[in-house]
């Protein structure tokens, strides 16, 4: 049986080229539509040094929508990263060391969004009417719609050890901010 050899030529190299730059042209378009003809941009956030019982507070102005379109997004970009961990782990071309890495990586993806759920779960417990966790093993982001007076260091203290309860991140890498 012949074992076919892959040979990258101009041809494949044009495609790839061609494929990136539609794949730009598409996010571009979707940017700009969503936003009506503005590209999204953030605010520079500067970092302040943080003690261990210091909380930081973030207030944001955003909508009822926010937490509903930040969990669809969350679960989109979670279900593409599945799907390429999948083909690496079916692929034929995949290495051994290679589809125990994928292996791995799928096991630290489904443990920190059970974290992510559980930490939700128990911070609406707490009192707070609607939150979003997202966890990437070394930072924590937490958002969180509390009442109309705004988060105050005690709750913000409160969310914090809800989060270290569950999962290890230090001090300085959780966030915590506060929808209004």
């Amino acid at each position: 049986m012949k074992k076919p050899s892959f040979i990258i030529g101009k041809k494949q190299i044009v495609l790839a080229g061609m494929t990136l730059m539609l794949g730009i042209a598409v996010y571009i378009n979707y940017a700009v539509s969503s936003t009506g003809n503005e590209i999204k941009s953030t605010g520079k956030v500067e970092k302040q040094s943080v003690n261990y019982g210091d909380a930081e507070l973030v207030s944001t102005d955003e909508t009822d929508d926010y937490f509903a379109q930040a969990r669809i997004d969350r679960m989109t970009a979670r279900d593409e990263a599945e799907e390429t961990l999948k083909s690496i782990i079916g692929g034929g071309d995949a290495t051994d060391e290679e589809k125990a890495v994928a292996t791995e990586e799928a096991a630290v993806m489904t443990g920190l969004m059970e974290s992510e759920t559980k930490i939700e779960t128990l911070v609406k417990a707490a009192g707070f009417t609607d939150c979003v966790c997202y966890l990437d093993g070394e930072n924590a982001n937490i958002v969180v719609k509390s009442g109309s007076e705004g988060l105050v260091a005690s709750e913000a203290a409160q969310i914090k050890d809800i989060l270290l309860s569950e999962v290890s991140v230090p001090a300085e890498n959780i966030r915590i901010f506060d929808v209004a």
